[in-house]
């Protein structure tokens, strides 16, 4: 069962997080049972598994001033899920996600940028659509099936 949530990141005032440590960590969606014989019976637990995403920023003093007051009145001190563009390795979208604790900072870097960081709970593991896994050779093949559709498809 997939949320949704009209909170969105203020992306048009922020910046997306940094590269620079950015990093994803799914939950485990298995459950394992030990077995009298020493082996273990596995299984999965649940489909819809989360994920960690390790996320900064730097800001600006004005886009820490903003950054801090949508933190605290629009997704209520971090409680709140809300929609933010992320780089996945499906590419770049809106995920449902909300913020695991409280963030870390701000830091004065360099002088004049504010950073600041957290760990982000995604809703869901970014994955191609389910039943993609059956078809290895069309999503390594993508890129060319989507060059060729777009320079052979009939112009609407």
């Amino acid at each position: 069962m997939a949320i949704t949530t009209s909170i969105n990141y203020p992306r048009d005032y922020l910046p997306l997080p940094l590269q620079d440590g950015y990093g994803l960590k799914p939950v485990s969606p298995l459950i394992r049972t030990p077995m009298v014989s020493g082996r273990a019976r596995q299984r999965r637990r649940y489909t819809s598994t989360p994920t960690e995403a390790s996320v900064s920023w730097l800001f600006t003093d004005t886009q820490a001033q903003v950054f801090e007051a949508w933190y605290r009145d629009a997704i209520n001190d971090g409680a709140s899920w809300f929609n933010m563009p992320l780089k996945t390795p499906v590419g770049t979208r809106d995920y449902v996600c909300r913020v695991l604790d409280i963030y870390e900072g701000p830091t004065l870097t360099g002088g004049r940028y504010w950073r600041y960081s957290a760990s982000l709970e995604l809703w869901e593991r970014p994955l191609p659509p389910v039943g993609w896994g059956n078809y290895p050779e069309l999503l390594a093949g993508s890129s060319i099936i989507d060059i060729s559709i777009n320079r052979e498809w009939p112009k609407a």
